[in-house]
């Protein structure tokens, strides 16, 4: 070191310039993505996996809480309906993780896909209304899982919202899936006549949009 001279210092970051830089990647994170649900659905899927107790039995129900937020709301001041299928994508995630749904996809090499949804509003959920969504699996048949998902007010047990759901099972079967976990063979129960309407429902707009496009009535449902 030359007499007289100092130790040289890289310049640093101020920390007000810090702050600001942290908040402007938080403020575009939540602004570019839909940064709470990411964070939800894997603590969603974790927390019924490792902090309630397994649910051997695939078509029992299973309820998940939820509170409408100031950012669920619409200009009605009602929760908004893309709110309601995010909750219940959160509450059908954390069910298929409880009863060992994932757990035998992984095993067999399989996976889900949301191909049909259908929802019914009957009473709005207002500002922080509490509400469980209560969901449960129907049935199966060779290509997809049939679910019912609700959402119940805990005060009087109004049924605010009804879904159904219909997930297609890729590189496996229901049936396989459902004997990975019961081992042995079970069949299916017999779906409630409005899902068998709501089947049919979907697999004549199938045939219409296939043939509208010029691919055949032949072709499978993608």
């Amino acid at each position: 070191m030359l007499p007289g001279c100092g130790r040289l210092r890289r310049p640093g970051i101020p920390p007000a310039a810090m702050l600001l830089l942290l908040l402007g990647a938080g403020a575009a994170l939540f602004c570019l993505l839909d940064a709470w649900y990411l964070l939800r659905l894997p603590l969603a899927v974790l927390h019924a996996r490792w902090l309630q107790p397994r649910q051997r039995d695939v078509l029992q129900e299973q309820s998940w809480p939820g509170l409408v937020l100031p950012s669920d709301l619409d200009w009605l001041l009602h929760m908004n309906n893309a709110r309601y299928l995010r909750e219940a994508d959160l509450a059908r995630c954390a069910h298929l993780a409880r009863c060992g749904i994932f757990d035998a996809l992984r095993a067999l090499g399989g996976s889900l896909v949301l191909a049909a949804s259908c929802a019914r509003h009957r009473r709005p959920l207002r500002l922080f209304e509490r509400f469980a969504v209560r969901t449960r699996l129907l049935g199966w048949d060779a290509r997809a899982f049939y679910l019912e998902q609700r959402f119940v007010s805990p005060r009087h047990g109004f049924v605010c919202a009804l879904l159904l759901c219909r997930l297609h099972v890729v590189g496996s079967s229901p049936g396989r899936l459902v004997q990975h976990l019961c081992r042995r063979q079970v069949d299916s129960p017999e779906l409630p006549e409005e899902v068998q309407h709501w089947i049919s429902y979907n697999e004549a707009s199938s045939q219409k949009l296939r043939a509208e496009s010029g691919l055949g009535i032949n072709t499978k449902d993608e």
